[in-house]
């Protein structure tokens, strides 16, 4: 906890016995290993981070999804405000 509240991040928790609070983060999560993660090689934690920074750009700004109407998720916020 002293780590995370050091660099000003804050831990999100599922309330006891309420797993639909991590559902979204999960998948995501399960995504970006799939899709970015396995079967790569990285060399040092600057070239993981890179790579993440990279996908999270691509995932919020170009991936398309089907349950967002063919949208990326920021064209569907857009849309919806």
């Amino acid at each position: 906890m002293k780590r995370l509240k050091n660099r000003n991040i804050e831990q999100s928790m599922s309330r006891r016995g309420n797993c639909i609070d991590n559902s979204p983060m999960e998948n995501f999560f399960g995504l970006l290993k799939q899709e970015m993660y396995y079967g790569e090689k990285f060399t040092s934690i600057k070239q993981l981070e890179k790579k993440i920074k990279g996908y999270i750009n691509w995932y919020n700004n170009k991936r398309i999804k089907e349950k967002l109407n063919g949208l990326s998720p920021i064209e569907y916020r857009k849309q919806s405000a």
